[in-house]
């Protein structure tokens, strides 16, 4: 048990169960990142218990016994809340809310409860409302509704503060009446997305600040917003990155994954997700900095397998090498990661490097070409400059004389179009 200093936010004990095959160093780390998430969503850590038992209590978790213990913990030490980086079922939550008189969060709870104090635009708040509701409808109970009236604060933004006037078939509408809208989304996303197949789409993806803003900001000159918070963006951004003269890709940023990400928050993240589906390249941000990398590494595998994105392209960019404290870091990252690139986006380190290999990845997969199509044939000529950038226009007596360039599947319709010319 750990004695933290308080502050004036919400006062909040951390639990954990070494669960899963997990050793007590990854759960140790674990309830670290548990304490990142608490702060991110306004509370100041307390306590933080690992808690060894063989196999979570039925009826408590923890044990009916520890959580004796952990009532009296609160008792003293004036504690708002209780979250747990284990995922507890309906009976778990009543029994313990009972018990410690308190709101109970688990880790899915609090991640959905940092997303909805993000959540900016229309597309995300939409998002993040079904993932809520799906998540809190099989927790329905009198306790949760007591709780989150009486005491407001983290794990109660969203729909969570009108819990007390809903019940279950009012929220099965509202979720139905989400999807749709989300539906009517992603089919105006699929539009966008087709006229950007001009462009090779290469997406940021990464573990939550590992870098990636930083990296999106340093290539495009955007401005997305780069903080050293979990999920500080969650809305997709898309800027055209110059590679070099007249050779452009179109790179995206969106939001982080995380180890045991709410299955259902992906799926109510398809339509922002979509970008990493449109992808031809995948660049895969990890920071080398954090002492546990690789599982980072795997978790935004698992979560890439998850999306039916596994098989793509994929570059890996070990970020942040600057705050590397063993430069040994760097000859294992080299000796076990072949065909990685060490960089620091803040620093811009790295960089010209990375460049050329997307350059490479161009060239590999652009082409350039002429045609003559005849004048009588509008319709042909629009096509070209809708799958294809137009470098040149020449008009003939009878032909108009295009020079473009494509990607290579756009080609092949290019050449269709040639053949019934």
């Amino acid at each position: 048990m750990i004695d933290l200093k308080n502050t004036p936010r919400e006062r909040a004990i951390l639990i954990a169960l070494p669960v899963g095959g997990f050793t007590k160093e990854q759960v140790e780390e674990h309830l670290d990142e548990l304490e990142l998430l608490a702060s991110t969503a306004g509370a100041e850590t307390v306590f933080k218990i690992l808690q060894d038992r063989i196999k979570p209590d039925p009826a408590y978790f923890i044990g009916k016994g520890k959580a004796e213990e952990i009532a009296q913990l609160i008792e003293l030490n004036d504690i708002q809340i209780v979250i747990f980086d284990n995922d507890l079922n309906p009976t778990q939550v009543r029994n313990l809310e009972k018990l410690f008189n308190r709101k109970i969060l688990d880790r899915s709870g609090l991640i959905l409860d940092i997303f909805a104090l993000h959540a900016k635009t229309r597309e995300a708040k939409t998002q993040v409302e079904l993932a809520q509701l799906e998540y809190m409808l099989p927790r329905l109970t009198r306790a949760w509704t007591h709780l989150s009236k009486q005491y407001g604060g983290i794990g109660t933004k969203g729909p969570g503060e009108t819990q007390i006037e809903t019940d279950r078939r009012l929220i099965r509408t509202r979720i139905s009446k989400l999807k749709e809208n989300l539906r009517k989304i992603e089919s105006q996303q699929i539009v966008k997305s087709s006229a950007r197949k001009k462009l090779i789409n290469a997406t940021l993806v990464g573990y939550t600040n590992a870098g990636k803003s930083t990296l999106l900001n340093l290539l495009t000159n955007a401005s997305v917003l780069a903080e050293d918070k979990l999920f500080a963006t969650l809305d997709s951004t898309t800027r055209i990155f110059n590679l070099e003269k007249n050779k452009q890709i179109l790179l995206s940023d969106t939001v982080g994954f995380i180890r045991k990400l709410p299955a259902h928050l992906v799926a109510s993240f398809k339509s922002t997700l979509n970008v990493v589906s449109d992808a031809d390249v995948i660049l895969h941000v990890i920071d080398a900095s954090h002492d546990y990398f690789e599982d980072h590494i795997k978790t935004v595998d698992d979560t890439l397998r998850q999306l039916h994105c596994d098989k793509k392209l994929q570059i890996k960019i070990f970020n942040k090498i600057d705050a590397l404290k063993e430069k040994d870091i760097i000859n294992y990252i080299s000796a076990n990661y072949p065909g990685s690139y060490l960089v620091s986006a803040q620093r811009g380190i790295g960089i010209q490097k990375l460049k050329s290999a997307l350059i490479d990845i161009y060239e590999q997969n652009f082409v350039e070409g002429e045609l003559r199509i005849s004048h009588t044939q509008p319709k042909k000529i629009s096509m070209v400059y809708e799958i294809a950038e137009v470098l040149d226009t020449r008009y003939e007596d009878e032909f108009v004389l295009l020079k473009y360039r494509t990607s290579k599947i756009n080609e092949n319709h290019i050449k269709k179009l040639i053949q019934h010319n």
